[in-house]
Order: structure tokens, then sequence, then C-alpha cells
């Protein structure tokens, strides 16, 4: 008679009504993890593209290294006020001219707003020139570059190397916050280097290139990659190379500590990323709704659910409980 139902009876893959007649509380057949997916939302990373989009991470990196370069220089004295201006002047003039040039990401009205914008930026940037100058004049200077170096390590963590804080000609999103705290701490690390400089003139110029580079460079290399791919190749390649021949003239350790940091970013990092995958590992099983009535939760991971009754929801994960006295798992 008991064989009759077994065979008589099929087993449904439930999570309510008690026991099934015929079969054990905690039976299962074939048919339990058939609706089983692995790897559904893995995403299959090829290395080329992944060390192809790295190179943005380190362009910026080379740009701000030759920040502290006009920094370092500018405090050595090597670097006047008028070669600053001349070089706020040229950088000014370029970046322009690559918005310009990538015309069909730019209107008229756009450029005359970018300017008029820049005209007043400027002005404030000058009238605010002595405040600068005097503002850390009790902080000692090394203490001044352990901020400057912490926040620029800060604003590299938390930059948005795929995008701009200055929102660019045809994008739809706002900078992140994250995004925004990184340019404030870029700005602050350069009020604290403005700070240790002796003219107005000077502290004008120091505050003007930072601020071109920090607010308009990532938007001026965003628009030269939405403009042509290649061209954002060719132009972050020449800057590395730029980029470390300048920091060689500086000193030697730093030319070896910046040439190991881009080749651990753009093929190191890269190729970690890809060997990664193969150990990446995602379940997705069939959705579950169910009721269950009085029953007493077996603490799960610390938590004592006590005595329940009523509706449990979607369930999309592991429920252990134990009903009367008899321990059954149900897996999703």
């Amino acid at each position: 008679m008991e064989s009759e139902m077994m065979t008589s009876s099929t087993w449904r893959k439930v999570a309510y009504g008690g026991m099934q007649p015929g079969f054990d509380d905690n039976h299962t057949d074939d048919s339990f993890l058939e609706e089983m997916v692995m790897n559904a939302n893995v995403v299959k990373r090829d290395i080329l593209k992944v060390m192809l989009d790295s190179v943005s991470i380190s362009q910026y990196l080379c740009i701000v290294a030759l920040v502290g370069l006009v920094w370092t220089y500018t405090l050595r004295s090597i670097l006047n006020e008028n070669s600053l201006l001349l070089l706020d002047v040229t950088l000014l003039g370029l970046g322009f001219l690559v918005l310009l040039l990538t015309k069909e990401m730019l209107s008229f009205n756009l450029f005359m707003r970018y300017l008029l914008n820049i005209s007043f930026f400027i002005s404030g940037l000058y009238a605010l020139a002595p405040i600068y100058q005097t503002l850390t004049t009790s902080i000692r200077s090394n203490s001044i570059w352990a901020v400057t170096v912490a926040l620029l390590v800060l604003h590299l963590f938390l930059h948005d190397y795929f995008g701009s804080t200055v929102r660019a000609p045809g994008d739809l999103h706002n900078p992140t916050l994250t995004s925004c705290i990184s340019l404030n701490a870029s700005v602050v690390a350069s009020v604290f280097i403005a700070s240790c400089l002796r003219s107005r003139l000077q502290v004008f110029a120091i505050m003007l290139f930072s601020l071109q580079v920090f607010l308009f460079a990532p938007l001026v290399t965003y628009c030269i990659k939405k403009y042509s791919f290649r061209l954002h190749l060719w132009f972050s390649f020449g800057l590395m190379i730029a980029t470390l021949v300048f920091v060689y003239t500086l000193h030697l350790l730093l030319f070896v500590m910046l040439l190991g940091l881009l080749v651990f970013i753009t093929v190191v990092c890269p190729y970690w990323l890809i060997r990664m995958q193969e150990y990446k590992f995602e379940i997705k099983g069939y959705e579950l709704y169910f009721i269950v009535g009085v029953f007493r939760c077996v603490p799960f991971k610390g938590l004592q659910l006590g005595h329940c009754y009523g509706v449990i929801g979607k369930c999309n994960t592991i429920l252990i409980w134990e009903l009367h006295h008899d321990l059954a798992s149900v897996v999703d």
C-alpha cells in the first residue's frame, strides 16, 4: 500500500503545507536544483579592453604628477610669476581649442557661457589671492607638505576617472558626491601650496594653474575620449612619456616609482582582474513565495526569531527552521 502511494503521488517543490503524502519531510528529487542558474550575471572581460580602460587612470595620474612638478619648480624659484602666467594662458588656450575641435559636442552659446564663467572665476581668484597668501603663515612647511600629499592621495582615490566634475557638453549625468569631494581636496591642496609663496602675483598664477588643471583637465580629456578613442590613447601615451621625462630630470627615485606605478595600473591590475574572474561564482535559483504556519525558528547567523506566524514573502536566500522537532531546509 505504501509503495503504491509512493508511485502514484508526485513530489512537489513547495515550502509550505507540511509533509507530502508518501515522502519524507526532507525528501528531494532530481528536479530540486534543475532551475538553478550559475554565473548568469557575471561579465566576461577581455584583458586588452581592461588595459585600454585603465589608460584613463594612468593619464590622470600623470596630470597630477605634472601639477606637483610645477609646484616644486615654483617653490624652488625656477618658475617665476611671468612663466606661470604664460603657462596659464597657454593651457587655457589649448583647452578651448580642444573644445572647439570637438565642435559636435560644443555649441557657440555654450562656449560663450564657458568663457564668461572663466572670466568671473579669474577675477574672483585675483581678488582672493592676498587671503591665500597669508592663510598658513603660522604653519610649518613640513606640515603643509604632509597635508598636501594626503589631500592629493584622497583626490586620486575619489576622482571620477571616466567622467568630469564640470559637466561635459551633451552629458546628462551630474557629478557624483565622491568626485566633488575629490575636487575639494585638490583645491585645498592648491591653497596650501599657494600660501607658501611670497608675492601676490605668484599666488594668483599658481592657483589659476592648479584650478585650471583640476577643474578643466578632466573635461578636456573627457571630450577627447568621446571624440576619438584612438586620439585619447595617443594623447595619454604622449602625456605619460612627457611626465616620465620631466620626473626623471627632477629625481631618479621618483622616476622609478612613477614608472612602476604606471606599469602596475596599466598591466598588473588588469591581469589580476582577469585572473580573479575564474574564481567568481554566482548562484541564482527560482523565486519562491510561501506561507508558513506556526513554527519555531532555528537561530541563523546569531539571530533568534522566536515563534513566528503569518506570511513570509519572497525568499531569495537560505531559510532553516525546525518543524515538529524535525530539521528541514529550503534552498533558493
